[in-house]
């Protein structure tokens, strides 16, 4: 009776326990970590299986856990600077505990593993991204003439933007896309808002962070960029419009510009034929006069 007890109470305890997953998502990382004796896999195909029917296990015993991406690459670097053995599971297991705390990852919600992994890579990128920029804006220092801070003012004028088209834009859901060019990268990033039943928007705390960031940025930087919203409602055609980055704001779009970004193929240039029930128009007015300071010159 005991021995029954104590594996019941075993099976309670996993129930308890968020653990987290390190996966090896494509065929290249898999293949760096069989370098590792005790990394026992030889196949990408079975490993994901394997994975997979884990995950499932564990849901099914009412478990939560966490997917991460696992990079040999930083792996490697991690056990270096932490003085591990990269050949170990313990510093597998330490590694990937590392990557639930700080690194992109996603709650198993128990769709397929193939349908999981582009939105984690997506994640990554996403992650990614902001840490590039934000980077970049703290290394912009003080201005010279004013002493201010250059990315913390432009990240709050990047705010100020971002409420402000939010919130004239129509009811409905809504998507942005933003992308700046400092040189050499070209940034993009997106957010999605909706309507609230109490009147409020609703956004992800994380990707309005991404893309604040990358407007800042190429505020900060005065560098070529845009934004683009397209709004989506019942029973009226989508509206897509947008502006072109210029000195410390944005500058709207006219409704051929916005007609001709879409319907241009970016490779070959050639025509493609504009969406069916789509208003391509003009922005509505931000009312916005800029900053009450003259905008820093650098």
């Amino acid at each position: 009776m005991a021995h029954t007890d104590h594996h019941t109470l075993r099976r309670v305890l996993r129930r308890e326990i968020a653990g987290t997953i390190g996966l090896l998502a494509d065929e290249q990382d898999f293949s760096a970590m069989r370098r590792y004796r005790s990394f026992t896999f030889d196949d990408h195909t079975t490993y994901l299986q394997q994975v997979e029917e884990l995950l499932k296990t564990r849901a099914a015993e009412g478990g939560h856990t966490t997917v991460a991406l696992f990079d040999p690459e930083e792996y490697a670097a991690y056990c270096a600077d932490a003085g591990l053995d990269p050949d170990a599971p313990a510093s597998r297991t330490r590694y990937t505990a590392e990557l639930a705390a700080a690194g992109p990852n996603l709650p198993y919600d128990g769709r397929p593993l193939a349908e999981i992994v582009p939105d984690l890579v997506g994640e990554a990128v996403r992650q990614a991204t902001w840490e590039y920029a934000s980077t970049l804006l703290s290394r912009l220092g003080p201005c010279t003439s004013c002493g201010e801070d250059i990315g913390r003012a432009a990240f709050a004028r990047a705010a100020e933007l971002v409420a402000r088209i939010l919130d004239t834009a129509p009811p409905g859901e809504r998507h942005l896309v933003c992308t700046a060019s400092p040189a050499p990268e070209t940034l993009t990033a997106v957010l999605h808002a909706d309507d609230e039943d109490d009147g409020a928007v609703s956004l992800d705390e994380a990707e309005a962070l991404e893309f604040t960031t990358v407007l800042a940025l190429g505020i900060a930087t005065r560098s070529p960029g845009g934004l683009v919203m397209r709004t989506i409602a019942p029973g009226v055609p989508d509206r897509i419009y947008g502006w072109r980055l210029r000195g410390d704001g944005l500058h709207p779009l006219t409704a051929g510009e916005v007609f001709d970004a879409y319907c241009t193929d970016i490779e070959s240039g050639d025509l493609v034929a504009p969406e069916s029930g789509v208003d391509y128009c003009v922005p509505p007015d931000l009312g916005d006069e800029g900053p009450t300071t003259s905008p820093h010159r650098h």
